[in-house]
């Protein structure tokens, strides 16, 4: 049972910085203002009493979380929804805040931090809910960000993260999150301005000369304002699966002995096309049926950043990320050969776009076309990255134990980041129904010994 100790509304400490704010969307956020909220949860081992974690932790938690929210004043704002059907934008002003909920739960810490298949519904009490919306002369106002923490008496700490996707990319988003722990470790915010990581807001930065965010908005403007959410209960189970640097190294080497003209694969590539494989293998054995000429999809996001023209600083908080789609038939990755023809189908997109700075051009302005290109089809995508490493979120009380990204239970989604306790080994994060789960599992593991006879010999 989980209980709600407190809620409160944290104000940005006073600053520069605070002051009413008004920010444009760009063509990279309006695909995603209907889209479902990102929800992630840090577990922190925590062996301390209720009254230590009330006394000390709780005030230093908003303390800090004040303090960082004068730099991310964005995530203290509100999406305005003009009644005129104008585009939305994101607007703060004096007295805008952030929803935080502090809670106690006598749930089994040790289960909620396991790697082994576990009841997903399970996670949702520790998963903070955006404010409803509210209502204002001319416009409908939407929150953007919330925190909840709950405390396990004597065992740990989780933070729960709910964000919509138009404020910000995974690369902001976490971006916050390192920050409030470095504030809250540290005492303050030196070692940011140190590192030069404070975040740009300036849209200015978004060069839209063909007016893509404008045509996307004529595109959207008709759609329900209804954001998806997910009902309990889920009926899926979530594991986490580690790749352990051996094994991404054998499959590297097995790639190579098959596709020997293919670019030295990376670990990225060999491990989401190991994973969609077995997954798409995985429908057999739990009796899914799909037509072997179907379309099976595969999608990606990529930070265009450093790879627009002219560059956009790396430190630019909002969405600045395009999608990449590979599309296999369904008879092909379920042959013998699917996890190799999956991983140079990807290796070749990777080749193609990603390193061409005129066609990641092309990849950023089509963001919403390659949206509707895979709805209503069945495709796996991929949450998260290696390059932000959540597990060295450190406020103070150690490195987390658990990273679980909830939001991949809304169907169609892999977690994916480095793993916590192994160099250069990734963690891969799925929910999925039970049997097919099982089935996966099964596959999964099977592949790999397969795969080690294989070096060997």
């Amino acid at each position: 049972m989980t209980t709600q100790l407190e809620h409160c509304e944290i104000l940005p400490a006073p600053g520069e910085e605070t002051h009413e704010l008004t920010l444009p969307l760009t063509f990279f956020d309006i695909p995603w203002l209907y889209f479902h909220p990102i929800q992630r949860l840090l577990f922190y081992e925590f062996p301390y009493s209720k009254a230590y974690f009330l006394e000390t932790i709780v005030p230093n938690l908003k303390d800090s979380l004040s303090f960082t929210l004068k730099h991310y004043i964005p995530l203290a704002s509100n999406i305005l929804y003009p009644a005129s059907n104008e585009k939305p934008f994101f607007r703060h002003v004096m007295g805008d805040s952030l929803s935080l909920t502090i809670a106690e739960s006598n749930e089994d810490f040790d289960y909620l931090i396991a790697n082994y298949a576990r009841d997903a519904d399970q996670f949702y009490p520790f998963v903070p809910e955006l404010p409803p919306p509210k209502e204002e002369p001319g416009y409908k106002t939407f929150p953007v960000f919330c925190l909840q923490v709950t405390f396990f008496p004597n065992h740990g700490v989780c933070i729960g993260f709910t964000n919509h996707h138009s404020i910000g990319d995974a690369s902001s988003i976490v971006g916050f999150i390192k920050a409030w722990a470095s504030i809250s470790k540290f005492g303050g915010d030196s070692q940011l301005i140190d590192a030069k990581s404070l975040p740009l807001f300036d849209r200015h930065v978004i060069k839209d000369p063909r007016g893509i965010g404008d045509l996307y908005w004529n595109q959207l403007k008709n759609m329900s304002l209804q954001f998806p959410s997910l009902h309990l209960p889920t009926n899926k189970v979530r594991a986490t699966y580690i790749l352990h640097q051996a094994d991404i190294e054998k499959l590297k080497y097995s790639v190579l002995a098959r596709k020997p003209d293919l670019v030295q694969p990376s670990s990225f590539v060999v491990t989401t096309a190991y994973v969609w494989a077995c997954l798409v293998k995985s429908w057999q054995t739990s009796g899914k049926e799909v037509d072997a000429d179907e379309l099976e999809y595969f999608g990606f996001a990529v930070d265009c950043r450093g790879r627009m023209n002219p560059p956009v600083p790396a430190s630019y908080f909002g969405n600045c990320i395009g999608a990449l789609i590979v599309k296999i038939k369904h008879q092909e990755l379920m042959g013998n050969e699917g996890f190799f023809i999956a991983a140079e189908a990807i290796a070749e997109i990777i080749r193609m776009k990603v390193n061409n700075k005129d066609e990641m051009v092309k990849v950023a302005e089509n963001l919403l076309g390659n949206f509707s290109e895979f709805i209503g089809k069945r495709i796996l995508s991929v949450a998260g990255s290696p390059k932000f490493d959540l597990y060295d979120t450190d406020y103070g009380w150690g490195r987390p134990k658990k990273l679980e990204v909830v939001s991949i239970d809304g169907g169609g989604s892999m977690s994916l980041c480095k793993s916590r306790d192994s160099e250069g080994s990734l963690e891969i994060g799925l929910s999925l129904p039970k049997k097919e789960m099982d089935a996966f599992a099964a596959i999964f593991a099977s592949g790999l010994g397969i795969l080690s006879k294989e070096v060997l010999y």
